[in-house]
């Protein structure tokens, strides 16, 4: 017990290890360049001289999901969260390897695969956020967890509603829609979804397993 405790504990340090350096390599991105973080997008800043920031800070953050959704994996009814959370992080893994296509430039298969990884990506990690808040709503993470993810799917219907218009052919411009601060707070609250997830993982499964009652959640 002992030592799976120790065990369990030091993959969740590692995992916090792991996003911290991810977000400091993000922060350190957007002070060397000084991009316009409020109509440029994240995926331009691979364009700068720095750009290497960016690859090296999504795979920080794969390796954290992996981490943490290894130790969900391990609790066997967390399997379906926990492939959710590696899916996230495959996502950024891609996300990293293929960079998006210039402005102006026509989608190339790198930009495509960036474009639909990321989708992926924003969508994942709130789902397993929501199952995970739902299976342990007596854990008190799970009102963070679950309000979080929900700020994620929120945030993500504003990235996405540009794309959907122009399908229409209206052609919405940063202008209109900030999609620089759009992107940002959809990515930031998915990190921080990971974050908690890597509590609610590092928490002893007796803990709080089970959901409340119909009756106490009336």
């Amino acid at each position: 017990m002992g030592s799976q405790t120790f065990t369990r504990h030091g993959m969740v340090l590692g995992g916090y290890a792991a996003i911290g350096a991810g977000a400091v390599a993000m922060i350190g991105l957007h002070v060397v360049t000084g991009l316009d973080p409020v109509h440029t997008v994240i995926s331009e800043y691979a364009f700068e001289a720095d750009g290497w920031l960016l690859p090296l800070s999504l795979t920080l953050f794969a390796v954290a999901a992996t981490i943490i959704g290894a130790m969900l994996a391990r609790r066997g009814e967390d399997r379906a969260a926990a492939l959710l959370v590696g899916t996230w992080g495959l996502c950024m893994l891609l996300i990293g390897a293929f960079p998006t296509d210039e402005p102006g430039v026509p989608l190339s298969m790198s930009g495509g695969i960036h474009r639909y990884a990321a989708f992926v990506a924003f969508l994942t990690m709130p789902i397993a956020g929501l199952l995970l808040a739902k299976r342990y709503a007596t854990s008190p993470y799970a009102r963070s967890v679950r309000l979080l993810s929900l700020a994620a799917l929120g945030v993500l219907v504003l990235v996405v509603f540009p794309y959907v218009v122009r399908m229409f052919g209206v052609d919405l411009t940063n202008d209109d829609i900030p999609a620089g601060v759009t992107q940002r707070l959809v990515v930031g609250f998915e990190v921080a979804v990971l974050a908690m997830l890597g509590l609610v993982a590092g928490a002893r499964r007796g803990r709080a397993r089970h959901p409340l009652p119909v009756a106490a959640r009336a």
